[in-house]
């Protein structure tokens, strides 16, 4: 048997401890005009990878052997190898369980979400697999198994709703509160699960929606006017989730803003308006949780100001800081590899990774300078968020290199240079404020 099936089976491994790998998710990704039966893909897909045997570590394949895979498949997938906690290990396709998930795409952007009788925009509505947040898992790195325990933590929902565990004696919320500054990738993290898991359960829902609501537009206006677009804006949600076809993400980006409408109301001409739309709000989220197919995805920038109303419905609060060392080793090793994929850095040439380091102890050779330049500069980075640090090769690029074509020792220079530039940056807008 394929795709998710039985959910127990198809949970990943505990990140606790070293374990061997009894399962491996393939993601096959159709191709647009495909309209061949996914069994008949699943059928090829397993008979390329048992003529593979054995796998070490995650690999993207987009070339096949096989024509009817040319014809019929985009890319194959075998990702998140690392999140069972064992490491990178060789594994025996031939002895291990294969979850073949074949899903296709959606091309079409999002489209804006407007309530009857608003001109505002309420929210943005993405239709799951979408193109726009491919690749998106893959490229997220974080300190420890934040990804794993997320996945980890989805699958249980759905599991203790299939076996109808009594929420009266074991509850559960279905929501997921990532804290933590600004432009450590909460909000493509909670975009990029909905995408996984959508493509995870392929078998068992036909397509995914994701609602990402603008809180800010919620509460824009007098609140007597925002509670009424609070009650619209679930209504709809709750159309979405009345198909059980679909499994639906709802994100609240920025979820302090409820205490900031808890605070205003301290001040304003009728406090009970205020109160009665943080409420209203709360009572909408704790009527759709009761539903099997939705998760409830939030954010906050600002740790100490989040409701506490709020913080005791979310059963995973999660605090997502910037990136250590090891994890901007990381994010600086996938992007020179994207450089010398596409000819920016030529020649190409290994960057070995910290754990192949440390066995050399991280003597310097020919073989190990580049890598341990690299770690130096990651070393420098420590303290600018990832939203920066996937900016700085772009950056050393720009203002360093004055050619289309560049090694990598060059590269290295120019982004340990920008890396110093942001540090400066980030000290005169300090000086000047």
């Amino acid at each position: 048997m394929n795709g998710v099936g039985e959910l127990g089976a198809a949970l990943p491994a505990s990140s606790s401890g070293d374990r061997e790998v009894s399962s491996v998710h393939i993601e096959v990704c159709q191709s647009t005009y495909s309209t061949v039966t996914t069994s008949e893909i699943q059928d090829h897909v397993r008979e390329m990878l048992y003529k593979m045997k054995d796998l070490y570590g995650d690999i993207h394949l987009a070339e096949f052997e096989d024509p009817f895979l040319t014809e019929h498949v985009k890319y194959i997938a075998i990702t998140d190898t690392e999140l069972t906690g064992a490491g990178k290990q060789t594994v025996n396709l031939r002895s291990v369980h294969l979850w073949i998930h074949v899903f296709s795409l959606n091309e079409e952007g999002p489209a804006a979400e407007e309530l009857e009788g608003e001109e505002m925009s309420a929210a943005n509505h993405w239709l799951l697999p979408a193109n726009d947040m491919e690749g998106l898992w893959d490229n997220l790195i974080f300190d420890g198994p934040i990804k794993s325990n997320l996945l980890q933590y989805a699958m249980t929902t759905l599991l203790f709703s299939d076996r109808k565990v009594d929420p009266s004696i074991i509850s559960w919320n279905r929501v997921v509160l990532l804290h933590g500054p600004p432009g450590t990738g909460k909000t493509s993290l909670c975009k990029a699960l909905a995408q996984k898991l959508t493509i995870r359960l392929s078998d068992r829902y036909s397509f995914g929606q994701f609602i990402e609501i603008n809180s800010h537009s919620l509460f824009s206006k007098w609140f007597s006017e925002s509670g009424k677009l609070v009650m619209k804006m679930f209504q709809k949600i709750q159309e979405l989730i009345d198909d059980p076809e679909a499994i639906v993400f709802v994100l609240i980006d920025e979820v302090e803003s409820l205490t900031a409408a808890r605070q205003s109301s301290l001040s304003g001409s009728d406090p009970s308006d205020a109160i009665r739309v943080v409420n209203a709000l709360l009572t909408q989220i704790d009527q759709i949780k009761k539903n099997p197919n939705v998760l409830i995805l939030t954010t906050s920038n600002v740790t100490g100001a989040i409701d506490l109303a709020f913080v005791d419905r979310a059963d995973i609060k999660q605090y997502i800081g910037p990136p250590s060392a090891a994890a901007i080793f990381k994010i600086y090793h996938s992007c020179i590899n994207e450089l010398m994929r596409t000819g920016i850095i030529s020649p190409s040439q290994q960057i070995l990774d910290l754990r192949a380091l440390e066995v050399v102890r991280y003597l310097e050779n020919d073989a190990t300078k580049h890598s341990l330049r690299l770690r130096e500069i990651a070393q420098e980075s420590y303290g600018l968020s990832g939203r920066t640090l996937r900016k700085l090769s772009f950056l050393a690029h720009a203002l360093f290199i004055r050619s289309h074509t560049v090694t990598l020792e060059e590269f290295l220079e120019a982004l340990q240079r920008s890396v110093l530039k942001q540090f400066e940056e980030r000290q005169d807008l300090v000086v000047k404020t």
